[in-house]
């Protein structure tokens, strides 16, 4: 099955599905696995401690695969300063790397660099006022994340299905849709809502090709969707992560009034990092989504969009039925 929306022909991609930015997962081998099946890969380059370590990965996974991958650079201080992102801004450029996705601060100082370039610019927003202004500043697409979605969700508390349409009907470029987004039943509801695309991170992370130890995907399938917290709110960066003995400990400590210096040692990336490979599910801060309550095996990434692409298909199907009745 076919979708075609504006999302499809810009990115010259099959099916609508774009694989959000992982830190330390969102590597090659998953980030081609993505574009081999149709959707749109992107590496995360805050995976990386320099642009020869990104220009690395962006080779390896040209190696494995022909088709269109993009690089998600955060514009997070506290994750990349700013003299890395200028570097890997211009080392996307060098590459010709079809499309950036950014988030976390306005990217309007990189927007002339990336025009010239022929760089596509997908912004990533939790709220329609940061959509419009990614609009106004030339992104080509803007992603709006919803309550539910791992990572950060932003401080409004809107969920996908109020925040989604109200995007949809204020902007002119495509709207992207992130936040609670796993199969065909909810890629059909983002394309109802006006989106031309969904995003998924939380889907990508239950997969084979997914770097992460096997102790975290036998969790994710598993868990309820009740089973991630928001954290982080009193530091005003919510981030929704998977409920383990780190989240709590982080809850607690923010009960208590800790600083963003007091709770580093438990959020910092290095030690999600370590608790991924070694297989300690209690050990870091782990960006999840609600939807993890809705994943119930892990596939191929192969295996997941074409899951993905029937049962669109077969939602459309039953759609149409209902219209005839």
């Amino acid at each position: 099955m076919a979708i075609k929306t504006r999302i499809t022909e810009m990115f010259g991609i099959q099916h609508p599905i774009l694989q959000g930015g992982m830190q330390w997962l969102a590597r090659a081998e998953m980030v081609a696995a993505v574009s081999n099946a149709g959707g749109l890969g992107f590496l995360t380059a805050v995976s990386c401690c320099s642009a020869n370590e990104l220009r690395g990965e962006i080779k390896r996974t040209r190696d494995l695969t022909d088709k269109p991958f993009g690089v998600n650079i955060s514009m997070l201080p506290v994750l990349m300063p700013g003299d890395l992102t200028d570097k890997f801004m211009d080392l996307v450029c060098e590459e010709g790397i079809p499309v950036v996705e950014t988030a976390g601060r306005n990217p309007e100082s990189y927007v002339p660099k990336l025009k010239s370039a022929g760089v596509k610019l997908i912004h990533k927003v939790p709220a329609v006022r940061f959509a419009k202004k990614a609009e106004s500043i030339g992104a080509d697409a803007v992603t709006v994340v919803g309550f539910e979605c791992g990572g950060h969700p932003g401080m409004d508390d809107v969920p996908s299905l109020i925040v989604l349409p109200k995007a949809a009907l204020a902007l002119n470029v495509p709207v992207i849709a992130a936040g609670g987004f796993c199969d065909g039943r909810s890629l059909v509801a983002a394309l109802a809502l006006g989106a031309e695309g969904i995003l998924m991170g939380t889907r990508f992370m239950a997969s084979k090709e997914s770097p992460m130890h096997d102790n975290f995907k036998q969790w994710m399938v598993e868990a309820q969707e009740t089973d991630t917290l928001l954290v982080e709110r009193s530091i005003r960066n919510a981030a929704r992560i998977m409920k383990n003995e780190a989240a709590l400990t982080v809850q607690r400590m923010e009960g208590e009034g800790a600083t963003l210096q007091d709770l580093l040692p438990v959020i910092a990336g290095s030690v999600g990092r370590e608790a991924y490979f070694s297989g300690d599910i209690n050990l870091g801060t782990i960006a999840c989504g609600q939807v993890v309550g809705r994943i119930h095996e892990i596939g191929s990434i192969q295996e997941i969009i074409d899951g993905i692409m029937a049962d669109a298909e077969a939602t459309l199907a039953r759609l149409n039925v209902l219209n005839k009745g």
